[in-house]
């Protein structure tokens, strides 16, 4: 009893001795460095007004709409896109998981029972035919063993991999707040488009109203005898072209609201969309903050940069290639020709071995996807300052929008206010028949043409303010915390497994 515990006693040894190689490997793997981007960062936007305070969260309640807040909740839990975005974070971490393996070793138990059957061959009998004899033998050979082998990290190769998968699993966990943001923003433009359109169609309703009420002044006149035909077939020809002028709004809102069902992941049937007017929302002031922060609001850049680090890594890895690389295997079991003996004190065996593989010739392989990984990395490193100026160009952009926005629309209210009081004298010119139906025209088509080009200019002002919420990066909370949390998260997945990310 005493020599089988021995027995267990080395073999544990020596299982535990080769797990414990792991430690021995040297990573030579250098840490990530954030980019000098030799950019110059704006000490303030050049349309901005200096506000240091970032937007809000929750920034669509600023509209003050309920029906709009509802909608951007469901598209929270309930969107397409970010339900990929979200299957995509648990594809990187099962990457580190695959990465991180290569970092272990493998270690496999085997039982094997073997039934082998040989005959040899006797010399002569003795008798006259000279026969040969035949004698078979049986054997059962029994066998259980533990195998591991290990390949010693020393140039940091396996390592530099690990840490690559570990940097895209933060960059899928961004790409997830990228895509929410641009969801969001979707929404809220589709939202207003509806609400826009609708007020054109008010506009075009109300015309058309005019219009009919125009063309009966104009027929009671005719039948008095002061206005002619001709004066008549003009007012219904206007009137047949205002009323031609809705289906196509009517078109563009229903699309709109089949567009925005499958926004927040439902059918158009069951989705009841009733809108409104953009008059009766409220406009939020939106304050840029400073520009220095759009590195850590947006997340497009924060995933921009995560991306950088991979290539980073990625290069490290190929570079380590061209080393040696240092394998370790062993086997340790018990092997016997009788199964109540299998255990026993003699059954025991073990088997070690190491070797060192050098690459001498492998037709430029190595090299090859060095060169790739070095323009992979450039590649990064120019998309990563691409998306610093593009954050400060749609900054720029958008605010200079909402500035010129604004501007129209005062000047468009104004055009609106005067083109009524024409069109109102031109009107009661007709009835006392003191003016000509052309001027009556005239006035009517630009009252139109100026109610439907200030709803247009209000849908605008609108989607300027989404614009900017979006530039900055709204709705995502660049907090030290969560960068943290998702860091660790990716570093600790390849121990742990990959979680069912939660919906945002």
């Amino acid at each position: 009893m005493l020599a089988r515990t021995s027995v267990f006693s080395r073999a544990a040894r020596f299982i535990v001795c080769l797990c414990l190689f792991p430690a021995l490997g040297s990573c030579i793997v250098t840490g990530y460095e954030k980019p000098d981007l030799a950019l110059e960062i704006p000490d303030q936007y050049k349309a901005g007004h200096g506000d240091k305070a970032p937007p809000e969260l929750d920034w669509w309640r600023g509209f003050r709409s309920r029906e709009l807040t509802s909608y951007m909740e469901n598209a929270q839990t309930a969107n397409f896109d970010i339900a990929v975005a979200i299957a995509q974070i648990e594809q990187a971490d099962a990457l580190v998981r695959v990465s991180g393996a290569t970092l272990l070793p493998t270690v496999d138990a085997n039982a094997t029972v073997t039934r082998a059957h040989a005959a040899t061959t006797t010399g002569s009998t003795g008798s006259s035919s000279g026969r040969v004899g035949g004698v078979s033998v049986e054997t059962t050979l029994f066998n259980t063993n533990l195998s591991a082998s290990y390949v010693l990290d020393v140039w940091g190769k396996n390592r530099a991999a690990l840490l690559a998968t570990e940097e895209n699993a933060i960059a899928s966990r961004f790409n997830r707040e990228v895509v929410t943001l641009t969801t969001l923003t979707t929404v809220a433009n589709t939202y207003f488009q509806v609400l826009g359109t609708q007020d054109r169609l008010r506009v075009a309703h109300n015309n058309v109203a005019a219009a009919s009420h125009i063309l009966d002044l104009v027929k009671l006149q005719q039948k008095i005898g002061t206005t002619s035909g001709l004066e008549v077939a003009q007012q219904e020809a206007l009137l047949d072209t205002q009323r031609a002028t809705i289906p196509p709004l009517e078109i563009t809102v229903r699309q709109d609201k089949a567009a925005l069902a499958l926004l927040i992941g439902r059918a158009p049937e069951h989705v009841d969309l009733k809108g409104g007017s953009l008059t009766r929302l409220a406009l939020p002031r939106v304050t840029p903050g400073l520009p220095s922060a759009i590195l850590t609001q947006r997340p497009d850049v924060r995933q921009a940069e995560t991306q950088l680090a991979s290539s980073n890594y990625s290069v490290e890895s190929a570079r380590a290639a061209f080393f040696p690389t240092i394998q370790l295997t062993g086997q340790t079991g018990f092997e016997s020709l009788a199964l109540r003996s299998l255990f026993g004190p003699g059954a025991w065996f073990y088997t070690a071995a190491a070797s060192v593989t050098q690459p001498v010739f492998d037709g430029f392989l190595l090299l090859g996807q060095l060169e790739q990984q070095q323009a992979i990395q450039k590649q990064n490193l120019e998309a990563y300052r691409k998306s610093v100026i593009s954050a400060f160009t749609d900054v720029e952009k958008a605010l200079i929008a909402i500035e010129e926005t604004t501007r129209q629309l005062r000047l468009q209210t104004q055009a609106v206010a005067s083109s009524r009081r024409a069109f109102e004298l031109s009107e009661a010119q007709l009835k006392a028949g003191t003016v000509n139906l052309i001027i009556v025209l005239q006035t009517q088509q630009t009252l139109f043409t100026a109610e439907d080009a200030l709803a247009q200019v209000r849908l605008a002002r609108f989607q300027a303010v989404v614009s900017l919420y979006q530039a900055l990066g709204g709705g995502w909370p660049p907090k030290g915390e969560m960068v943290q949390e998702a860091a660790e998260r990716a570093t600790e997945v390849h121990q742990t497994g990959p979680e069912v990310a939660p919906k945002p």
